[in-house]
């Protein structure tokens, strides 16, 4: 006998089914045609939350009202300078003076002033010879020959100078100029340098300045309190011809002392920052990625989550259910709203902590016992049903940062020095070898940690170049980036 088909629960289920995949399609489209920014604007009339359907109105029963979020923002005035409507030239770059006299000028004319224009003009950068003459001498009595010792260089057997080689790898890993665009470039100015010889020059400068990278990870990982996320990245792989291997960058940032370290992995398993964080002891921030669950496991780590990524799927559930994302998202930006507001009062970690303990902990929750009340409502497949799941589930961890003022309420800080790699890998597209992708990650490190600082990366390596020859290696740490300023 054949079995009877409930249309009815088929019809419900294809309902379901049809509304994840609007969903999905509209997550979609915002991905390719949308803007790339999260920010949420709050609804201004409770009508405009309202789509007049039954889901919508049970939904906003269950809703706690929300309180209007203030803040007060601090405004420093700045004394204009110069021209009213003009950026004023720094007075550190050099003046070449012209000056233009009337060509109607008479005997007996006074000279009263002055009319002065500065226009900022730009000349290319120049390729110049270095000559190191060093004069031989013999001995009054022939038998010893006097020369002056050579002078210490990056690459004694390189025709390269400090300049030069601080100048390609700026260009590859700052400014994302391929080394074969830049080969171009020399042709320009009549400079054939096989693109074999730029790649030998940045393998041995990475050579050299690997100690300096080894000493940067060793202050990293010494920090008690660090934020993880991590990068793909795509490395040709002698085993794979014609395909590129999916490598990854491993990205570790210490916002405590402004530091970032990268280190390349060919997975995307926990055996490269397990292995890598054995020793550490402290704070670990992470956006939910189960690779570091592990690190749950120690008694001396403790991990962190991020509301980033939680406001994210809220962010991204907006097309199925406006009005629960909405209602999430208000919530989540006064969370921010405090973190603005201690930032802005420049407020010392205790004044951080207090703050969070008297204003954010009610919010969090208030939203907590929302969260448990919608989840029971709606369909755990839904795309709101998954945000609910992801932020519950990672409760306890998304509630730590308001235990401590060091803490942040994100993994952001991490997230902005993996943005360079990414509008890299648009340019050169992947890594020659996994020796390679090491070595980018090396330079990533050492480049970003003077951003971090505010510090010229091609001043920083150029100076470093030139003095790595006689620094000592027990004392090589003296020449990180963020000592830079302290030694120059």
């Amino acid at each position: 006998m054949q079995e009877a088909i409930d249309y009815k629960a088929l019809y419900e289920a294809q309902q379901v089914e049809i509304a994840l995949l609007r969903s999905e399609l509209a997550q979609l489209k915002r991905m390719i045609f949308g803007s790339r920014t999260e920010g949420f604007q709050s609804a201004t009339s409770p009508s405009q939350l309202s789509l007049g359907i039954q889901a919508d109105s049970r939904a906003a029963t269950s809703l706690i009202s929300a309180q209007k979020v203030s803040y007060t923002r601090i405004q420093t005035e700045t004394k204009p300078g110069g021209h009213p409507h003009r950026m004023k030239l720094p007075e550190h770059l050099e003046r070449r003076e012209t000056i233009y006299e009337p060509s109607t000028l008479t005997e007996g004319c006074r000279r009263i002033g002055e009319e002065i224009t500065e226009e900022l003009e730009y000349e290319p950068g120049k390729l110049y010879v270095n000559r190191f003459v060093r004069p031989k001498y013999v001995s009054e009595d022939n038998t010893t020959v006097l020369i002056a010792p050579m002078v210490d260089r990056p690459l004694p057997k390189a025709i390269a100078g400090p300049g030069l080689l601080t100048q390609i790898l700026i260009d590859k890993y700052v400014d994302h100029l391929p080394l074969h665009r830049q080969q171009q470039r020399f042709s320009r100015e009549k400079i054939n340098i096989p693109y074999s010889t730029l790649t030998d020059w940045v393998t041995a400068t990475c050579r050299l300045i690997t100690p300096l990278y080894d000493a940067l990870a060793k202050e990293v990982l010494a920090s008690q309190y660090l934020h993880a996320d991590e990068t793909p990245i795509r490395v040709l792989d002698s085993d794979k011809k014609g395909e590129t291997h999916r490598g990854y960058y491993w990205v570790y940032h210490s916002s405590l002392q402004d530091l970032v370290l990268f280190d390349y992995q060919p997975g995307r398993g926990r055996e490269g920052p397990t292995e890598l964080l054995k020793d550490f002891r402290g704070h670990l921030q992470t956006d939910g990625y189960a690779a570091y669950n592990i690190f749950d496991q120690k008694e001396d780590v403790t991990l962190l989550h991020c509301w980033a990524h939680a406001r994210r799927k809220f962010y991204e559930a907006q097309d199925s259910d406006g009005v629960r994302s909405a209602y999430a998202l208000e919530q989540i930006q006064r969370l921010y709203s405090i973190e603005r507001e201690a930032r802005e009062a420049i407020f010392e970690e205790q004044a951080i902590l207090s703050l969070r303990q008297q204003r954010a902990i009610p919010v969090l929750s208030d939203l907590k016992q929302w969260m448990i009340r919608s989840y029971q409502e709606v369909l755990p497949r839904s795309p709101i049903g998954k945000a609910l799941a992801y932020s519950l589930e990672r409760w306890d961890r998304l509630m730590i940062y308001t235990s401590n003022g060091q803490l942040s309420i994100d993994n952001n800080p991490v997230e902005n020095s993996i943005r360079p790699v990414a509008i890299g890998r648009k340019n050169y597209l992947f890594a020659g070898s996994h020796e390679a992708a090491q070595r980018s990650a090396m330079l990533y490190s050492l480049f970003g940690t003077c951003k971090l600082h505010g510090i010229n990366p091609r001043n920083w390596l150029k100076d470093t170049l030139e003095k790595t020859a006689q620094q000592p290696i027990n004392r090589i740490g003296e020449l990180l980036p963020h000592k830079y300023l302290l030694t120059s």
